[in-house]
C-alpha cells in the first residue's frame, strides 16, 4: 500500500469516528487535519526530489537548481532588484546575489539602471538568458505532459490553492513570536524578513539540501 493510499484509508477511518472525539478530545486530529498532515509530510521530500531532478536536467549547463529558479523568476516577474528577487523566492539575499553573480558570468543576466532607486540596480535577463530558460522549460513542459497527463487541471488548481494557504499560515508562524503564548498576535505583527542589516552580498554557505545548494555536475545530459 502506498503512503497516499494509507493516508486516504486513515482519513476514511477518521470520518467514521465520532466527531466529538476530534481535535478537541485528547488531541486527536480531525479528518481534514490528518489530510493536511499528509500534505505537509510530503513537502520536504518532494522539494529534495524536485531539486535532484532539476540538477540532473541541468547537467552540463553549469547552472544550479537555484540559478534555474532565479532565471524563471526573472522570466515571470521581469527585471527585479536582488532584494525583490529574494522576497519573491522566499530566500535570503546572499544566495540570490551569488546566483546573480554567476548567471552574469555566464552572460545570462545583466544589471540595468533602476529608475526607482539609483543605488539598487535591476537584474534582467539577456537575450541568451531568455533563450536558455525557455529551452530548459520547453523540455520540462514536454516531460510534464508525458508523465502527468492524467492530472485534471481542476486538481492542479486545487493543489495550488491548498499549497498557497499552507504557505500563508506557515509564513505567519515562521515570522511571528516563538512563544506559543503570544502566537495569537502573529497575524497582527509579522516580523520583517528583510532586516536592514542584511546586505546584498555575503559569504554564507548554502545548505546543501536547499534549492540551489549544490552545483549540477558538469557532464552531458543523461
Amino acid at each position: 500500500m502506498s503512503v497516499i493510499e494509507k493516508d486516504r484509508r486513515d482519513a476514511d477511518d477518521a470520518d467514521d469516528a465520532d466527531d466529538a472525539e476530534g481535535s478537541d478530545n485528547f488531541g486527536r486530529a480531525t479528518p481534514t487535519e490528518e489530510l493536511l498532515y499528509g500534505v505537509i509530510r510530503r513537502l520536504w521530500p518532494l522539494h529534495r526530489t524536485v531539486v535532484r531532478a532539476v540538477e540532473r536536467e541541468l547537467a552540463g549547463t553549469g547552472l544550479t537548481a537555484g540559478e534555474h529558479a532565479l532565471l524563471d523568476a526573472l522570466r515571470i516577474e521581469g527585471p527585479r532588484t536582488v532584494p525583490q528577487l529574494a522576497r519573491t523566492m522566499g530566500l535570503d539575499r546572499q544566495p540570490v546575489q551569488r546566483w546573480v553573480n554567476h548567471a552574469a558570468e555566464l552572460g545570462l543576466v545583466v544589471t540595468a539602471p533602476n529608475p526607482a532607486h539609483r543605488r539598487s540596480s535591476l537584474i534582467e535577463l539577456t537575450a541568451e538568458g531568455t533563450k536558455v530558460i525557455r529551452g530548459i522549460q520547453d523540455f520540462e513542459a514536454a516531460e510534464l505532459r508525458q508523465r502527468l497527463a492524467d492530472l485534471p487541471a481542476a486538481d492542479v488548481r486545487t493543489a495550488l490553492h491548498v499549497l498557497d494557504r499552507i504557505g500563508e499560515e506557515f509564513h505567519h508562524l515562521a515570522s511571528g513570536p516563538s512563544d506559543p503564548a503570544t502566537a495569537s498576535d502573529t497575524h497582527r505583527t509579522p516580523a520583517r524578513r528583510d532586516s536592514p542589516g542584511i546586505r546584498e552580498t555575503g559569504d554564507i554557505k548554502d545548505d546543501p539540501d536547499t534549492l540551489g545548494g549544490r552545483r549540477a555536475p558538469r557532464k552531458g545530459r543523461s
